[in-house]
């Protein structure tokens, strides 16, 4: 039986001191990796943020998953398992999007989907022919298939399990990753198979991971009214057209949704037409019966935001701070708009000669966490960096916080929703500080 090991890197550190996420959640991909793996391998779980990992045990390989933030700290760790002649694949969105970069790191890259192809790796793998790359076209999600929970125990993650619906998103934002992948397409996981996974393995609060939650909407309907009776609590990601649907709204909350993450993006209209996100328009003045509608069903909402578009000033940043000031959305967040490799985004930047950094970012030495990495149309790169953070910490102080608090009660929110609310603000607010300027990766030596 092989020997083999799954690392989920940190995304680097803050001085000389390594980077934990207060707020780290369970690693879904990696458990459903372990699942994959069972019966063919013996498996040895490494989260980088918390865990240290043993670069001189033995393992036939180490299966590491990469996001475009990790990529740095990825690679140092792939570099140091290679030294030691032990075999390394590259899975995970970043190495889909670059593959060539990821192979210059790797003995292998998986692209896509890890249902689609990865037993034929695995099988490989064992008969010593590992080839340079496979890809995994998107698909069946997790068919017939749990995620082997038992290698998160005793990592202390927050208390909540991370289940996917689905997969993809039918839309086309140009600065988005995952409609790059997946295309405008969607694949939902039968809903029996869900619904029995919550059943046995799931604590009583869950995360649908989906993208989009509701990208159909009837499917939606029919799941959360099979969820009912299970009594489950659960947040989601959606988009705020959900707000338009009346029938959706009830089912949600009469099926235990607390709320969920929606990306606003923009108050400006010019921006989400250039974004190709016509389906955040709003109705009226911006949001504002979708906004209602979301209160009414007692469903908090955690705004996300971007800042850097073309037709951004700073002047409508700061009017999109005050949107979210009067709206007083629990959380929100200000996010400094970042071309992912392989997206529109990316490549409209590229083509303008707009790109900081070399153009990649992720993993130049000189970048840090929420440093602007393109020149925009209004404002300097260092003016749109200093702004982004001044709308997080003010967004986030301890007055603005108590006054969202007390909006909160006084909008009649849920006393099951109260406790965890308060101790989410206080890990958002640390999280926000702790990651400023975050050093990607660890540095030299990599360990």
């Amino acid at each position: 039986m092989l020997e083999v090991a799954l690392v989920k890197p940190r995304i680097g550190r803050m001085g000389m001191k390594r980077y934990v996420d207060a707020g780290r959640m369970e690693p879904l991909q990696m458990g459903i990796l372990a699942a994959l793996l069972a019966g063919q391998a013996e498996v040895t779980f490494w989260d980088d943020r918390v865990d240290d990992i043993e670069y001189n045990r033995y393992f036939d390989a180490v299966f590491i998953t990469v996001e475009t933030f990790t990529a740095t700290r990825a690679y140092e760790i792939a570099g140091e398992f290679r030294r030691r002649g032990v075999s390394v694949i590259l899975g995970g969105m970043h190495p889909t999007l670059a593959p060539e970069e990821a192979g210059e790191h790797a003995d292998s890259v998986f692209t896509g989907d890890a249902e689609n192809g990865f037993r034929e790796l695995v099988g490989d793998l064992a008969r010593g022919r590992l080839k340079p790359r496979y890809d995994g076209e998107p698909g069946a999600v997790q068919p017939g298939i749990r995620p082997d929970r038992s290698i998160f125990r005793g990592k202390g993650y927050l208390p909540v399990s991370l289940v996917q619906l689905g997969r993809g998103c039918p839309h086309a934002c140009v600065f988005c990753a995952t409609s790059q992948y997946f295309g405008g397409r969607f694949h939902y996981r039968p809903q029996d198979e869900v619904l029995d996974e919550i059943q046995k393995d799931c604590s009583r609060l869950l995360f649908f991971v989906d993208d989009n939650f509701c990208a159909d909407a009837d499917y939606a309907k029919s799941f959360m009214q099979k969820l009912i009776p299970l009594k489950r609590l659960w947040v989601t990601q959606v988009t705020v057209n959900v707000g338009c649907d009346p029938e959706l709204l009830d089912l949600m909350e009469r099926s235990g949704c607390l709320g969920f993450v929606v990306g606003f993006e923009s108050t400006q209209r010019e921006s989400l037409a250039w974004m190709a996100k016509p389906h955040a328009l709003g109705s009226g003045r911006p949001y504002e019966r979708e906004i209602e509608s979301f209160r009414e069903h007692g469903l908090s909402l955690w705004a996300a935001f971007t800042i850097g578009h073309d037709d951004d000033t700073p002047k409508s940043l700061w009017e999109t701070y005050e949107f979210a000031r009067r709206c007083a959305f629990p959380f929100a967040a200000f996010n400094t708009l970042t071309p992912y490799p392989g997206t529109k985004l990316y490549r409209q930047l590229e083509a303008e000669g707009r790109l900081l950094f070399g153009g990649r970012w992720w993993t130049h030495p000189s970048y840090r966490f929420n440093d602007a990495v393109f020149t925009p149309r209004h404002m300097s790169p260092e003016e749109l960096t200093r702004i982004g953070w001044e709308l997080r910490r003010k967004y986030n102080s301890s007055v603005n916080m108590g006054r969202r608090l007390l909006r909160y009660l006084g909008d009649g929110g849920r006393l099951v929703m109260l406790g965890a609310y308060i101790s989410y603000l206080r890990i958002f607010r640390q999280e926000i500080y702790s990651k400023q300027h975050l050093h990607l990766g660890v540095g030299a030596g990599g360990a």
